[in-house]
C-alpha cells in the first residue's frame, strides 16, 4: 500500500479549466487520494462546478475563503485539512498524466524520497501542446537549498509531491505570488533535498494575462524572496539572481 495522497488546489475564477481538471484527477490510475480545494471567492461558476463534482465524488472536499486572500492562504487551508500521507499540488489550470500519482509515488517509495518533482510540458490556453518540456533533460537528480536558490531546476508547483509534515512548520509563506518557490526553499533549508523524476507527467497551461507570465513581476518577486524572505546579503542575492535570470532564458 503506497499511502493516501492529499491533492491540494487553490482556485479563483477557474471555470474555463476546472472541468478538465476534475476529469484529470478522477481518472488517475492511483485511487487512494483526497482532493482538497479552497476557492478564493470566485465570481464565475467555479465553486458551483466543484460543488456538483463533490456530490458525485466523495473524495473531493471543497472550502471557500470568506474574502479574497490569495493562493498562499488558500493552499494553507487545504494543507491544514489534509489527512494524507503525501501532499501533491496541482494548480487549477494545469493537468496531470493519468499515471502521474502512480509513477511518482513508486519513485518516492522505491528510493525512500520525501520530496520529489517531475518534468512537465507546456500547453496553450486551449490545451494544445506547445512542444516544449521543462526539466526533462536534467542530468542532476537531487537538488539542495543552494541549488534551488540558483534555480538549477524549475520545480513546477503542479509537479510536486512531498511527505506530509516533512518539516515542522508545514505552511506556505504568505506571499501573493511566488509562495510555492518560497515554500520549496523553506523545506530544502531543513537539510532536505528535492529529487527529479525526469518524466513529463504534468501539463502546465500558459494563460495570457496571468501574474506568473509577467516577466518583470516575476523577476521582482524573485529578488524580494532572496532579500526579504531568505534574508540573503546583497552579493549573494545578486549571484543567485544572475543564475536565475540566465536559466529563465535558457531553461529546458
Amino acid at each position: 500500500m503506497k499511502g493516501k495522497v492529499s491533492i491540494i488546489t487553490a482556485t479563483f475564477n477557474s471555470e474555463r479549466f476546472i472541468k478538465d481538471l476534475i476529469e484529470c484527477i478522477t481518472t488517475q490510475t492511483y485511487h487512494n487520494w483526497e482532493w482538497i480545494i479552497t476557492d478564493d471567492c470566485s465570481t464565475d461558476n467555479t465553486y458551483q462546478v466543484l460543488e456538483n463534482a463533490a456530490q458525485l465524488e466523495k473524495r473531493i472536499k471543497i472550502f471557500r475563503n470568506s474574502e479574497n486572500s490569495g493562493a498562499a492562504v488558500s493552499r494553507n487551508n487545504c494543507i491544514l485539512n489534509a489527512t494524507g500521507d503525501y501532499i501533491a499540488f496541482i494548480d487549477s489550470d494545469d493537468l496531470w498524466d493519468k499515471h502521474k500519482l502512480d509513477s511518482q509515488l513508486k519513485f518516492m517509495i522505491d528510493n525512500g524520497y520525501e520530496f520529489t518533482f517531475t518534468a512537465y510540458s507546456l500547453i496553450d490556453e486551449a490545451g494544445h501542446e506547445k512542444n516544449i518540456t521543462i526539466d526533462l533533460n536534467k542530468k542532476q537528480k537531487a537538488y539542495s537549498y543552494e541549488d534551488m536558490l540558483k534555480k538549477k531546476a524549475t520545480l513546477g508547483c503542479s509537479t510536486v509531491i512531498v511527505k506530509n509534515k516533512i518539516i515542522e512548520d508545514f505552511t506556505m509563506p504568505l506571499l501573493r505570488t511566488g509562495q510555492d518557490y518560497a515554500f520549496w526553499l523553506k523545506i530544502l533549508k531543513q537539510n532536505k533535498s528535492a529529487y527529479l523524476l525526469p518524466k513529463a507527467l504534468t501539463k502546465y497551461r500558459i494563460v495570457s494575462g496571468s501574474i506568473s507570465r509577467n516577466k518583470y513581476k516575476k523577476a521582482l518577486r524573485q529578488w524580494e524572496i532572496y532579500r526579504k524572505v531568505e534574508n540573503l546579503n546583497f552579493i549573494k542575492s545578486t549571484v543567485c539572481f544572475v543564475n536565475y535570470a540566465y536559466r529563465a532564458v535558457f531553461r529546458g
